[in-house]
């Protein structure tokens, strides 16, 4: 493979390595930093919603990762995210409801 996931170009050079010892790349084009065969695939927009659902029960976060297959660090991080949408909603439309953020906290 060896290919820019971004770009598609096989203009890359060697840039360390991750924790486990995978070989890193960075493209020369795009800049962009990739593994050959990663390991870890994208969360579905599928899992999300389950997450976002999830949320709305008041289910421990431990719970939620382990129901859902995604590490407790990645959900933490997702949930942090969802957090600062919400702030940033609500300063630059503060008469408007969102139902779908409002209710995590």
């Amino acid at each position: 493979m060896r290919n820019c996931p971004s770009c598609g170009s096989d203009n890359w050079i060697k840039n360390g390595s991750i924790h486990n010892g995978k070989q890193k790349y960075q493209c020369k084009d795009c800049g962009r930093q990739f593994v050959d065969n990663p390991k870890n695939a994208p969360i579905s927009s599928y899992t999300k919603e389950l997450i976002d659902k999830l949320l709305l029960e008041k289910i421990p976060l431990a719970g939620i990762a382990r129901v859902t297959g995604v590490s407790e660090r990645w959900l933490q991080y997702y949930v942090t995210s969802l957090r600062a949408v919400h702030r940033i909603t609500m300063l630059i439309l503060p008469n408007h409801y969102f139902y779908r953020t409002t209710d995590y906290w």
